[in-house]
């Protein structure tokens, strides 16, 4: 057995110094060209999680109006999708545990607080996120994201 494991053992050979160096350029290239378009992915992956984040916050919105008949106040504001409102107008049937699946409001994938306004400016109700700034107004990966520019 271990003169059959000599013989496979000269016969096999590993790579050569220059075949490492071809891949590890060919690899270096690659990166060099791939890289670049991947670095501006991640401000583009944020504000399609904010979009989708607002996406999910409208409809816990309208299943609360579904079961109380109102949406809950600017002063109330998103909490009211995970902790039953004390004061303002009180829902008669709000659902047990809430709104929202993990029983918390997110945070904008920057960290910021979603802005709720009830009623709002552009329809019933308004839900901002200033993108990565965290201020109104903005150009690129600092505009501001709103649920009434969603498609």
């Amino acid at each position: 057995m271990a003169d059959t494991y000599l013989k496979f053992r000269k016969h096999s050979r590993g790579f050569t110094l220059i075949e490492l160096m071809v891949v590890i350029v060919i690899l270096g290239i690659l990166a060099l060209y791939v890289a670049p378009k991947i670095m501006g992915r991640p401000d583009e992956a944020k504000q399609v999680k904010a979009k989708m984040d607002i996406a999910s916050l409208e409809t816990a919105l309208k299943l609360y109006r579904l079961d109380n008949g109102f949406y809950p106040s600017t002063e109330q504001g998103l909490a009211a999708l995970v902790q039953m409102p004390q004061s303002g107008q009180i829902p008669k049937n709000w659902k047990e545990g809430g709104y929202l699946e993990k029983g918390q409001v997110p945070k904008d994938p920057w960290g910021n607080e979603f802005v709720y306004l009830s009623p709002g400016n552009h329809g019933d109700f308004d839900i901002i996120c200033y993108g990565g700034d965290g201020v109104a107004g903005g150009e690129g990966t600092d505009k501001d994201i709103t649920n009434w520019d969603i498609e």
